[in-house]
C-alpha cells in the first residue's frame, strides 16, 4: 500500500530540499492580517488557519475563511477544524475542500480547559474509539491532504503509541506534534524523544512543535527528532523574522540579526492592521499588549520594557514606552532567544498547580475572545 506521503505529497518548501516551516494556528491571533504581517518579514512554508468551530449548527466563519480566499502570502494555507460531531466535521471538511486550501487539518491538541472540557481539541486524546471513528470518516471525506495537529497525550502518554497507530491506519498526510501533554500546556520540558518516536514510526511527515524559539533551536530540534520540519507559534509573535532566520541557519548562511528599530516598526505594523484599528479605543491597549507580552521577551534582559509596557494605561503611554526602549538605542540588537525569566504569560508558562493553570488559561482565553469579538463587530 502507498504511504500517505506518496499519495498526497506536501507542497514544496520555499527552499527546495530544506526542512519545512509552518506558522502554528493560534486562535484569534493568526488571522488574515497577522499572516500578512508575518509574510512581510519572511513567510513560513505553510500557514494554518485559526480553527473553524464545528457543531450541528455551525457555518464557515467568514472572517477565518478570508485567510484562505484572500491569502496575501502566496504560500499554502491549511484549513483547521475543531469539533467532535462526526457528521458535522465531515460536512465542514467537504465545504472547506471546495476552497483553495493546501489541506484539511483537525485540531486534537488545544490545551485550553474551556475547549478540552467539551471533549474537543486536546480532549479527544482521552477517547481512542472516538478518534478512530473521526479519522476514518474524515479520511474518506477529504479528497486531498488530511493533517492532524495534536499533543503527545492528555494527562500522560499512555495513549501515544495507539494514537500513532491510528494515524498510520487512516493514512494521515501530515502530523504536527506538540511534544507536551494537554495538561502540561506550555510549561515544562518538551518531550522531543516522543516526537522522534513518531517520526520513526509514521509513514507521513511530522512537524515538531514546542519551544522552537529561534533558528538555532529549530536546527537543534530537527537534529534531535529527525522531523520533516518545525511548527512555530508563540515565538513567531515575538520574532516574525524567525522563518527567514531558520532558512538561513539550515543553509549555513549567516543568520541576520534584528535591530530594536526594526522591532519598533513591527509593532507599528501590528498597530495598523485592520483588526487592531477596529478594536474600540478603550480595548486597543490590551489588544496590543497581547503581542507585546511576547515581543518584550527579547528587548532587555532586566525586563524593564515588559514591566513598563504592562503598566501603560493609554495608547500614548504604551507607545511612549515603546519609543523609549526601542528607539533610544535603535541599533541595539533584539535577542535571538527570549531572555531567561521573562514570561509572556507568567501564570501558564511557569510550574504551578493544575487548578492555577486552568484559571490562567480561562482568563487569557476569555480576554482574547472578548477583544476579538469587539474587533469584528
Amino acid at each position: 500500500m502507498l504511504s500517505a506521503a506518496t499519495l498526497h505529497p506536501l507542497p514544496p518548501p520555499i527552499r527546495s530540499g530544506q526542512a519545512v516551516t509552518a506558522l502554528a494556528p493560534m486562535q484569534d491571533v493568526t488571522d488574515l492580517y497577522f499572516m500578512s504581517v508575518i509574510a512581510s518579514y519572511g513567510s513560513p512554508d505553510y500557514f494554518f488557519t485559526e480553527y473553524f468551530r464545528v457543531h450541528p449548527s455551525s457555518t464557515l466563519d467568514k472572517t477565518i475563511l478570508r485567510s484562505i480566499t484572500e491569502n496575501p502570502t502566496q504560500r499554502p494555507v491549511f484549513a483547521q477544524m475543531i469539533g467532535e460531531s462526526i457528521p458535522d466535521l465531515v460536512r465542514t471538511a467537504k465545504l472547506l475542500s471546495q476552497y483553495p486550501v493546501a489541506g484539511i487539518d483537525l485540531n486534537m491538541g488545544c490545551p485550553a480547559p474551556r475547549i478540552y472540557r467539551k471533549n474537543v481539541g486536546g480532549g479527544l486524546l482521552r477517547d481512542l474509539d472516538k478518534v478512530n471513528q473521526i479519522l476514518g470518516e474524515l479520511r474518506q471525506a477529504v479528497p486531498g491532504r488530511f493533517s492532524i495537529k495534536m499533543r503527545i497525550g492528555f494527562e500522560d502518554t499512555a495513549n501515544f503509541e495507539p494514537l500513532l497507530d491510528l494515524l498510520d491506519c487512516h493514512g494521515i498526510d501530515l502530523l504536527s506534534l506538540h511534544g507536551r501533554t494537554v495538561k502540561e500546556a506550555y510549561h515544562g520540558a518538551v518531550h522531543y524523544d516522543l516526537i522522534a518516536r513518531a517520526v520513526a514510526r509514521l509513514s507521513c511527515p511530522v512537524l515538531a512543535n514546542g519551544n522552537v524559539t529561534s533558528a538555532a533551536a529549530a536546527a537543534s530540534v530537527l537534529a534531535q527528532t529527525g522531523a520533516a520540519g518545525v511548527m512555530v507559534g508563540r515565538s513567531a509573535i515575538r520574532n516574525p523574522w524567525i522563518f527567514r532566520q531558520i532558512r538561513q541557519q539550515l543553509s549555513g548562511e549567516p543568520v541576520v540579526a534584528v535591530r530594536l528599530a526594526e522591532v519598533r516598526d513591527y509593532i507599528e505594523r501590528l498597530r495598523q492592521t485592520p483588526t487592531a484599528m477596529t478594536v474600540p479605543a478603550r480595548a486597543r491597549v490590551s489588544f496590543l499588549k497581547m503581542y507585546l507580552n511576547y515581543i518584550a521577551q527579547g528587548v532587555d534582559a532586566e525586563g524593564n520594557f515588559l514591566r513598563q509596557m504592562r503598566l501603560a494605561q493609554t495608547e500614548a503611554e504604551l507607545f511612549a514606552v515603546c519609543d523609549r526602549h526601542l528607539l533610544g538605542d535603535p541599533d541595539a540588537l533584539f535577542a535571538a532567544e527570549p531572555y531567561p525569566g521573562l514570561l509572556a504569560r507568567p501564570g501558564s508558562e511557569s510550574a504551578r498547580s493544575a487548578s492555577a493553570a486552568e484559571r490562567s488559561d480561562l482568563i487569557s482565553s476569555a480576554s482574547l475572545a472578548e477583544l476579538t469579538a469587539a474587533a469584528r463587530s
